[in-house]
């Protein structure tokens, strides 16, 4: 009898993780890159209480999406790992400092509260980047040779990491921008609306360039986007991703305050499934496949009992707690 193939099932997981990860913790550390522009410091207060209720619950899917991957892919993480050790090592640590001045902003002095509004932008930011260059890297994929990463400490620092890097600061901002609009009102609201204009504008630009830049990077990709029937079959990717965004567009516009925060989940949403085709099936791209990096399928069957319990329980209170916490920040409100 052959052993079931727990593969997809893993997959799915993974992929749900990561994406929530990008989602959920995207508009908060967007929230922190526009923090030092905002118009006044009690703007900032409002901005900080936006999502102090939640933020810490958003990085929940990140150690979600690095546990999936070790348990369900352990030759992918002993590849992904040390390719990536320095930018990950940065992330890591910049959510760490970002985290310590987020709790610490609050206790702080008057006179000193101007440094933990340093640490919080800064952090947001570092983080940010990081995840692109991380990004970046996988996306050009990584120098194997068996079953070892055979590339240098730096391979991950390139042009193209270096646009993705960007793209992603404009993508988070974005998010960070869009969700002040639905969360807030009246003079920080309206400066939200004008950052998201600016932002969905130098956005589009990197979506573009990215877009045009991927397929060069790998023949397995540009087959896959351009041969025939796959580019009529894709081609809905790329005319709904453009959609999206006249319509987030049309939505700040015209002073909407959920529409534009939704479109803009939709956007990242496209552009993870632009990212899922061009890389099926590989976990390492562009040489191992996830069947050659999954663990022995007993080991998946175990760990799967254990997470099919977790993930509603996850989900369950991140529902809650954006429940509980919904509605609009005004000023004055303290969730510390």
């Amino acid at each position: 009898m052959m052993p079931l193939d727990f593969v997809p099932l893993w997959t799915l997981i993974l992929g749900f993780g990561v994406f929530m990860y990008v989602l959920m913790d995207g508009f908060d550390l967007g929230v922190g890159i526009l923090f030092r522009r905002a118009p006044s410091d009690a703007a900032r207060d409002i901005m900080m209480n936006s999502v102090a209720p939640i933020w810490d619950g958003n990085e929940t899917w990140l150690v979600l999406g690095g546990v999936a991957l070790l348990a369900a892919f352990p030759l992918a993480f002993a590849i992904i790992l040390p390719a990536l050790y320095f930018p990950i090592l940065i992330m890591l640590m910049a959510l760490i400092f970002r985290g310590i001045a987020f709790e610490l902003r609050f206790k702080a002095s008057p006179q000193s509260k101007h440094r933990w509004d340093a640490a919080f932008h800064y952090g947001s930011l570092v983080a940010t980047v990081a995840q692109g260059f991380v990004l970046g890297a996988f996306v050009q994929g990584f120098r194997v040779d068996g079953r070892f990463f055979a590339g240098g400490s730096f391979d991950w620092l390139t042009p193209f990491s270096v646009l993705t890097a960007i793209s992603l600061v404009l993508g988070y901002a974005l998010l960070g921008a869009t969700w002040l609009i639905m969360k807030t009102e009246g003079i920080l609201q309206d400066w939200a609306r004008t950052q998201a204009r600016w932002l969905m504008g130098g956005l589009l630009v990197c979506i573009g360039v990215v877009s045009l830049w991927t397929p060069f990077l790998e023949a397995k990709i540009w087959v896959r986007w351009f041969s025939w029937p796959n580019i009529a079959l894709l081609s809905p990717v790329p005319i709904v991703t453009i959609w999206l965004a006249l319509w987030v567009w049309r939505s700040i516009d015209r002073r909407a305050e959920f529409l534009p925060f939704l479109g803009t989940l939709a956007l990242f949403t496209m552009g993870y499934v632009g990212l899922a085709i061009s890389l099926w099936p590989n976990i390492v791209p562009h040489s191992v496949s996830l069947w050659d990096a999954a663990a022995a399928p007993r080991s998946q069957a175990f760990l799967l009992v254990g997470t099919l319990f977790l993930l509603p329980v996850i989900v369950g209170y991140t529902a809650w707690s954006y429940w509980v916490f919904r509605g609009k920040v005004r000023a004055g409100a303290d969730y510390h």
